[in-house]
């Protein structure tokens, strides 16, 4: 194992996809960095997912120019993390929507997990010098939200605790298409590092019984067609279970963190070894699950320098 955090080694660009998904529907992906979603209405535009910095949001927003000139209405956050709301304030959009929760977490640790983010994946946060501060939603709701673009209903829902406890999702019934952020990833590993491992898979079920024809996740390439859908949801599922499995098991026998580290990474690797950021969010999964193993129900708050202590404490 290297001695700097594996992400910071993670210097290539990657190839950007935007891809129309349903009608007026489309997927802005880019081999394993965050995901944005773009819904085009009769009167405006919702992105789901801003990026990490205006810069990046940039990107964005190039390809929304390319396919309509109608203004963003809405920038929709599907949970807090730094790499899916500090571009935000590039999209010039009438309200910022989240949950709840999510703006909770923001206040709660929004500045830490700023600096964490930034410390360990430094690539993400091109310009981060034009980040105007912490993004603060206008708009939050407790567990569902309609947003109307014309004609062009979208429902907004918290379906529970995963990724975060704080996360939603979008959902367009008109094509039944769902934006998922990071409840679902698609041949990436997740990032468990703020996760809630026993209620992460009856959220995926709840997900599941929407029947999406096509789904964006969080990361990874689009998903089109009810069987990819559900094979990618089936994926985030068993890489929770081959996650969580091990760590509670070396919990019951009062192992440390890095036996639990040891074991798990072991057992995994060879199925998922090969997919992007795994070598970068396992130190930060294992630490949580170990954590919620224990009966820790809240994640404990990333900062730069628990960061360093936990990834110091694996290297022996």
């Amino acid at each position: 194992m290297t001695k700097n955090f594996a992400s910071t080694g993670d210097l290539a660009e990657k190839k950007i996809t935007f891809k129309e998904i349903g009608r007026d529907l489309y997927a802005f992906t880019a081999e394993g960095d965050p995901n944005s979603g773009v819904i085009v209405g009769d009167d405006g535009v919702i992105v789901v997912d801003a990026q990490a910095t205006p810069l990046l949001a940039g990107q964005v927003i190039e390809r929304v120019r390319g396919v309509t000139d109608k203004p963003v209405k809405y920038v929709v956050l599907s949970h807090y993390h730094a790499v899916r709301v500090l571009g935000a304030s590039a999209y010039k959009a009438q309200e910022i929507v989240a949950s709840d929760t999510c703006r909770a977490m923001i206040a709660e640790r929004g500045k830490e997990d700023w600096d964490s983010e930034y410390g360990r994946f430094p690539r993400l946060f091109r310009a981060a010098d034009t980040i105007p501060g912490l993004t603060w939603p206008t708009v939050t709701f407790q567990r569902r939200m309609t947003l109307y673009l014309g004609r062009r209903r979208v429902e907004l829902m918290h379906i529970g605790r995963a990724h975060t406890a704080g996360d939603i999702i979008a959902h367009v019934p008109d094509a039944h298409v769902v934006f998922s952020g990071d409840i679902v990833e698609y041949k990436s590993a997740c990032y468990c590092g703020d996760a809630h491992f026993t209620n992460w898979p009856t959220t995926l079920s709840r997900l599941d019984g929407l029947k999406p024809d096509a789904l964006v996740p969080g990361r990874g390439d689009a998903l089109v067609g009810a069987d990819t859908v559900a094979e990618g949801i089936a994926l985030t599922r068993e890489f929770l279970h081959d996650l969580y499995g091990p760590v509670k098991r070396e919990v019951a026998r009062g192992a440390s963190l890095k036996e639990c580290f040891d074991t798990a990474t072991a057992a995994m690797r060879p199925k998922y070894g090969s997919w992007p950021i795994f070598e970068h969010c396992q130190p930060f999964n294992v630490s949580r699950a170990w954590d919620e193993a224990q009966g820790i129900d809240t994640p404990r708050i990333w900062t730069a320098e628990r960061d360093r202590a936990m990834w110091a404490a694996l290297q022996g």
